[in-house]
């Protein structure tokens, strides 16, 4: 049950990941470099237009991309679709998690993957419908962001629900790669379509994530205990390989006891309850800049290779999934580091000193050829996502069991979304300051990510103190 319960969770979030990766890999399409109006004669512009679409309007004809994207101010309006799903993301997040633990996750997660199936899908009705409003694009993404809001705290409180703490960092780290394979795998199929029709790259992955939704109805198991599974004395260290939940009444310690009350019989936490927890606020702050840096790199990365590799937009959506494949190996190394160490914050604190130094390196090399761009996108994206993935998946359930809560298994859902909720702010602002900042130069758009992870290193520093003195006190 726990190889499928894990097996199941990471292709329904894969799937989450995928719906969202299109936007970034058609901005190339919606803006294109194209010449200055004073070097292309009559005669190649007729030839252009003779290949628009017969159902365009003359006014819509653009050598330039699809309008309203087809202007200069090109980065600020893409960059406004960035903030509009993520801002709706980020407020529907702190609701969601409340919502969550409310109502069974099978249903609530269901729901919200065929509604995000239909709103990534109405993204790319545009292109068939001739549709040139930025105001329709930009409701397509509020209300996709506020539906995406259903599956983070869904999947990490049903995985939970199955896994104990005793290995849970390179557990989760494996888990957690989901978030990159969605990111690859909608990367490939938006980049398949962007050229010849860019409204496919968002149907597809609409219709996948629909699909997925109705398998989680049909098969997803939120808690051992729908089908009867229970622990059992026999085995210590099963124990900690097995669930950490209500079903098991043996406890490990006197700090992890767990009471049989906990799915039904305790009520769901607050939120100023949860907050209360130890290292919850720190955690939310430093994740709040530390998914600044990786959503900037998500929304915008294919759009800066375009540019300074003067690749096309297929080209760059290909490359740019390196970065995800890196993230996928920063995750796992991150989740076997803390688990090694038992030091969640000091683990994410390494990595980030390091990622600082290593974006700086990258907006250097990434000018001197696609060998060096490729070598940087690997290194760049195990140091940027390492950080986020822990926090996000082993230290937000760590924090949902803690044992102030004293056995109550009601707080997985809400922790765990105020923990992204508050990352989700730090995702929204980031790729609104890159289209902000990207005139003035890419170089400062690098500088603002290093700034950041020195933020969210700064916001750990307590906790990576709480815990070395904690390891000189143990060694004494």
């Amino acid at each position: 049950y726990r190889a499928f319960i894990f097996s199941l969770t990471f292709l329904l979030y894969a799937s989450f990941h995928l719906s969202r990766k299109p936007i970034s890999i058609v901005k190339g399409e919606l803006h294109k470099h194209c010449a200055a109006s004073h070097e292309v004669d009559l005669s190649s512009y007729k030839e252009y237009a003779a290949q628009i679409q017969p159902v365009k309007k003359p006014s819509n004809v653009s050598q330039c991309g699809w309008e309203p994207f087809d202007k200069n101010n090109y980065k600020q309006l893409l960059g406004a679709l960035d903030y509009s799903f993520l801002c709706a993301y980020a407020v529907g997040m702190y609701l969601s998690g409340i919502i969550g633990e409310r109502l069974p996750i099978r249903y609530y997660l269901t729901v919200g993957m065929l509604a995000s199936g239909l709103f990534t899908a109405m993204f790319g009705l545009g292109y068939f419908y001739n549709i040139h409003s930025l105001w329709f694009y930009i409701m397509a993404q509020i209300a996709n962001g506020l539906v995406q809001t259903t599956g983070w705290p869904s999947v990490v409180t049903c995985i939970g629900n199955w896994f104990g703490k005793g290995r849970r960092g390179l557990i989760m780290g494996v888990w957690n790669s989901h978030t990159s394979v969605g990111n690859i795998l909608g990367s490939l199929i938006a980049a398949y379509w962007v050229s010849a029709c860019w409204g496919l790259s968002f149907v597809m992955p609409g219709v996948i994530i629909a699909v997925m939704g109705i398998v989680c109805f049909l098969f997803l198991i939120e808690h051992p205990k729908d089908v009867s599974c229970s622990c059992t004395p026999s085995s210590v260290k099963m124990q900690h390989l097995l669930i950490d939940s209500e079903s098991c009444s043996v406890s490990l310690s006197s700090s992890t006891v767990v009471t049989g009350e906990g799915r039904h019989g305790t009520s769901a936490i607050s939120f100023l309850g949860a907050l209360r927890i130890p290292g919850v606020i720190e955690f939310s702050l430093c994740l709040l800049f530390a998914k600044l840096v990786s959503y900037t790199f998500l929304f915008w990365l294919p759009l800066y290779i375009t540019n300074v590799e003067h690749l096309d937009a297929k080209r760059a959506g290909d490359l740019s999934t390196l970065f995800d494949v890196g993230g996928i190996f920063g995750g796992i190394l991150a989740g076997l580091i803390s688990d090694r160490l038992e030091k969640r914050a000091s683990t994410c604190g390494m990595m980030l000193l390091l990622a600082a130094p290593t974006l700086y390196m990258f907006s250097a090399v990434s000018k001197m050829g696609v060998e060096a761009t490729v070598v940087m996108l690997l290194i760049s994206g195990a140091l940027v996502n390492g950080p986020y993935a822990l926090i996000t998946t082993a230290v937000s359930a760590d924090l949902g069991t803690h044992k102030s809560l004293k056995g109550n298994a009601r707080a997985l859902s809400t922790v765990t979304a105020i923990i992204d909720g508050t990352g989700s702010v730090g995702a929204a602002l980031g790729p609104l300051l890159a289209g902000l900042i990207s005139p003035s130069g890419w170089n400062n758009v690098f500088y603002m990510l290093m700034v950041a992870d020195a933020c969210a290193l700064l916001f750990l520093l307590r906790l990576i103190q709480k815990e070395l003195r904690c390891n000189a006190e143990h060694t004494l």
